[in-house]
């Protein structure tokens, strides 16, 4: 269900170091860090996979992510907003979206 997409979104919302992957030529920041001290909006967030789902949760509680090819986190101060036209209940209820997602 998810695959390449899920890692494009990954190096997107949380960046890479150079050398993170073949053709990772360069430090890219992502989309987290960019938005340190203000606010981040996300839509369709029903159309993240698990492990997304995993980091994002991260960043709410802990205020922290890891860049891709890093081993230190990085700390960021972000209000996200999120929007989706799924029922985010039923895909609890079916294990397709985290529960302590939905209510953070």
């Amino acid at each position: 269900m998810w695959g390449p997409s899920e890692t494009l979104l990954e190096s997107e919302l949380f960046g890479y170091e150079k050398g993170a992957f073949t053709g990772a030529n360069a430090r890219k920041a992502g989309r987290f860090e960019l938005a340190d001290g203000g606010t981040l909006f996300l839509d369709e967030i029903s159309e993240t996979s698990p492990a997304i789902q995993v980091k994002l949760l991260r960043v709410l509680q802990e205020g922290e992510f890891d860049t891709l090819g890093s081993t230190k986190p990085k700390r960021v101060d972000v209000r996200i907003i999120a929007a989706t036209n799924a029922d985010l209940e039923a895909k609890v209820g079916h294990n397709l979206f985290r529960q302590d997602l939905f209510y953070s």
